[in-house]
């Protein structure tokens, strides 16, 4: 059998990837959190409807994950990104998460982020050879 590896965007691939690392962590998990998956997206809209920031995240397992958090720059500083980020952390309270979990570089957020409670758990240094990348986490329950 020959292999070839190749470089493109295929979504049916891409998926048929994450499909696969998805059912085998299924085989790991206990059972009650099989299944456990859902985006969860907050958009902060003006009164003309239009997006001024948002948070895409996604529950899985036990946790929630900040993938992406952003505000006009505009609007820094202004209570609303504070909003937002209680807003989501009520609905993984509700959706019974043990803990979030997001990162961020040295210039984005990391004051933000332990202002509200996270504590810093890793980081890379020089990334773009000159920030650092921070990964945080808030645990949501006592263990």
């Amino acid at each position: 059998m020959n292999f070839s590896i190749t470089q493109e965007i295929n979504n049916k691939d891409k998926q048929k990837i994450e499909e696969a690392l998805y059912q085998f962590n299924l085989k790991h998990f206990p059972e009650d959190l099989s299944g456990r998956y859902e985006e969860i997206n907050l958009f902060l809209k003006d009164d003309k409807g239009i997006v001024r920031g948002g948070i895409l995240a996604e529950v899985c397992w036990n946790w929630l994950e900040i993938h992406t958090f952003m505000i006009d720059e505009e609007l820094r500083k202004s209570g609303l990104g504070t909003t937002l980020l209680v807003e989501l952390e009520n609905i993984a309270v509700e959706k019974d998460c043990d803990f979030i979990k997001v990162d961020t570089l040295s210039f984005q957020a990391l004051g933000f982020y332990e202002k509200h409670g996270y504590k810093v758990f890793g980081s890379l240094d020089n990334v773009g050879r000159v920030f650092q990348h921070y990964y945080l986490k808030k645990d949501l329950k006592i263990f």
